[in-house]
């Protein structure tokens, strides 16, 4: 107890030191808004590799560049993510009858638009006539075009064991002892944009550990990506050339790049495929390199695309017939920094060609979308009891049908996939407005467990759209006109044995989420999850046997203003984790305080919070605010505080320098990390920087 709460009176004196700031704002810092919707989304994917930059860069372009909803149209309110299809169908139905919105508080009278909603897209959203002819004329591309470079730098401060100094003979005893490189990451960005009709864009990073400009990279940054994406010429819809991404329907067809799950929006379980878009993240893997173009035909789209990249794979020897190399996996985590990680580097070439026909009425859209991938390299997976239906040829084929259907105030969607080797896949669902207060979600999926559904993003409780079946129901109940209930019940099966469960098994998912919003600048919530996925029993015996693995959250947010320029967050979570007859609990609590003024070119956030886990299985996730494009949403375990401080600094109207130092400190061990990315130390310290300017 004197440990707490002595970390608590520094809470408080951090506080009272930072309350003497003050001065004017007019609106919420456009930051805060994005940061939100971020963190709602990406607790959708704790623990994954997604990375969210493409969806952080669309919000602030669209901050910037917002829709004029007198103007618009379904597609393109579609990147409006907060909004669900039956919420624009009801938008566009009320300007059809009544005309164009003369006040955006006009939408409190349309169904399905409460304050909270609407203040949510504010941001995003106009209807002043500001539209202007656009002349697609070099000269007019430079002048009204925008263009953004980024240059970031982040490191460990503490020693990590794979950048310490090797004993004599070590290096030629075992050459993989040591990273190759240095400890920093480094990370540059080039986009030229005119309006959202032509995107061109260079991106290079470098992983820490990984050598630049030396040795094994020669050409300076480990991954490049480029990207030339032309929108909305006629016919020409869209023109990718480059690195794109593909997403098409729901998802389990073809979809790459990154995708969302079950989270606290309880109806957000219907994708909107934006088919081909630009690539501008840094994953290594989820992407296409080629070309791709859609052509509109009156309702009609026709889009055709050819990707050829290389991949990282696991290496075991090498096929005599072909001269290809045998792998047992395709890796996925893009780095390069010892000589066994570069042995699989670019090790296979991945084919993937297909297209995608789709009608789009006013009522109606639907799409038939078919690729076919092929791998210059023999699969031969480690085959065990519960992988054996798993992706493991050279080759696939799959052919998918999506639709969307909307009437009054019901909204039909879902989509059916054939793979070449019979199995098939499907998922359906329909959202209803029941009442202006009252929103329903139901979906249902089945996913064959020799569906190859690796380059699938379909909703599911799998990484993959495979081996599941499993019904969801969603709803959004406005309480009052301050207070909503999101809640969701997700049952799911396993039919057939996956990793650490060698059994068919069944789990289920519920969550409670109530938000309380008095005035627009407090928002109060309160959270339920409990999550039951059964593992295999701890004490192996003859007989093989499950245990219930339950992961039960508690969580309670506050945010509030202390004056016009100084607000405060707090939160406290519990978590409680069981595994058979194991319990484990832990807790954690921060409060945040962020300074954000119009008169001021300073931007601050700082954190303070404590946690005390039983240990990894009971850790608990919290997304931090970052520099602009990155994120953090790094997890706690064990027993300690952690602190971060993030500061913007507009230096003119078009550069703008981030520095953010972030630091765990463990109060129940010596070390952190294992191999060679091991501290030894019970601090554990990073700090990144980062530069963008505007010109």
């Amino acid at each position: 107890m004197p440990y707490i709460l002595k970390h608590i009176l520094l809470v408080c004196f951090l506080s009272a030191v930072w309350t003497s700031l003050s001065a004017q704002v007019d609106e919420e810092d456009a930051e805060e808004i994005l940061a939100r919707h971020i963190e709602n989304l990406i607790e959708t994917t704790a623990g994954d590799d997604s990375d969210p930059a493409a969806l952080i860069e669309n919000l602030e372009w669209l901050y910037a560049h917002p829709i004029n909803l007198n103007r618009s149209n379904a597609r393109e309110m579609q990147q409006l993510f907060m909004l669900n299809p039956l919420q624009i169908n009801n938008l566009l139905n009320h300007i059809r009858t009544h005309g164009n919105l003369i006040s955006l508080h006009e939408l409190q009278t349309i169904d399905g638009f409460d304050a909270p909603a609407i203040q949510s897209m504010l941001p995003f959203v106009t209807i002043a006539d500001s539209h202007s002819r656009r002349h697609f004329a070099i000269d007019n591309m430079l002048r009204d075009g925008e263009h953004v470079f980024f240059l970031r730098h982040q490191q460990l401060l503490e020693e990590q064991r794979g950048f310490s100094p090797t004993d004599p003979g070590e290096p030629e005893a075992n050459p993989n002892a040591r990273y190759l490189g240095s400890p920093f990451r480094l990370y540059t960005r080039y986009r030229f944009t005119y309006y959202q009709n032509v995107s061109l864009g260079i991106t290079a990073e470098k992983d820490p550990g990984e050598e630049f400009f030396r040795g094994t990279q020669p050409y300076g940054f480990d991954f490049y990506s480029f990207h030339l994406q032309l929108r909305d010429f006629g016919r020409l819809r869209t023109l990718s050339v480059g690195d794109y991404l593909v997403q098409f329907g729901q998802g389990l067809t073809l979809w790459s790049g990154m995708g969302f799950g079950k989270g606290a929006d309880a109806m957000g379980v219907i994708k909107n495929g934006m088919g081909l878009r630009q690539y501008t993240s840094v994953d290594e893997n989820n992407f296409m390199r080629g070309a791709g173009a859609t052509v509109g035909l009156g309702p009609f789209e026709i889009t055709a695309f050819y990707s050829s990249k290389p991949r990282d794979a696991n290496v075991t020897g090498e096929c005599p017939e072909h001269g290809w190399p045998v792998i047992s996996s395709l890796q996925q985590s893009g780095m390069h920094r010892t000589p066994r990680e570069l042995e699989g580097k670019n090790a296979v070439r991945e084919r993937i060609a297909g297209g995608n026909i789709a009608f789009r009425g006013e009522r109606l859209h639907a799409g038939i979308t078919a690729f076919q991938q092929n791998l210059d390299a023999e699969f031969r997976r480690n085959l065990s009891f519960y992988n054996q239906f798993d992706f493991s040829s050279n080759e696939q084929r799959r052919v998918g049908f999506d639709y969307g259907y909307l009437t009054r105030n019901m909204n039909l969607f879902g989509e059916i996939a054939l793979a070449d080797n019979g199995r098939i896949a499907f998922l359906n669902g329909v959202m209803i407005s029941m009442h202006r207060r009252l929103s329903v979600a139901l979906l249902h999926r089945r996913y064959d467990k020799a569906f190859h559904g690796h380059l699938a993003g379909a909703f599911g409780e799998n990484t993959r759209a495979s081996n599941e079946n499993g019904i969801y129901l969603g709803t959004s109940i406005r309480l009052t006109p301050r207070i909503r209930l999101n809640a969701f019940a997700d049952h799911f099966r396993f039919p057939w044995m996956k990793f650490r469960t060698y059994l068919p098994s069944r789990g289920n998912d519920y969550l409670v989420n109530m938000e309380y919003r008095p005035t627009r600048t407090i928002e109060g919530s309160f959270r339920f999850r409990r999550k039951n996925k059964p593992l295999n029993a701890r004490e192996a015996e003859a007989i093989r046997t499950l245990e219930n693995v339950t992961r039960t959250q508690y969580r309670l947010h506050l945010a509030y203003p202390i004056t016009e320029t100084l607000s405060f967050r707090n939160r406290l979570e519990l978590i409680r984790h069981t595994h058979g007859d194991t319990r484990q609990t832990g807790f954690m609590m921060y409060h945040d305080i962020l300074y954000r003024s119009l008169g001021s070119p300073f931007a601050v956030t700082f954190r303070y919070a404590l946690f005390d886990t039983g240990g990894f299985d009971s850790r608990i996730y919290a997304y931090e605010h970052d520099v602009l494009y990155a994120f953090s949403f790094p997890f706690m375990a064990d027993k300690g505080l952690r602190s971060y401080l993030l500061i913007r600094y507009r230096v003119t109207r078009r550069i703008d320098l981030y520095a953010r130092l972030a630091r765990t400190t463990y109060t129940n061990r010596d070390s952190s990390g294992s191999g060679l990315d091991q501290i030894d130390g019970n601090t554990r310290t990073e700090l990144k920087t980062q530069l963008r300017w505007r010109f």
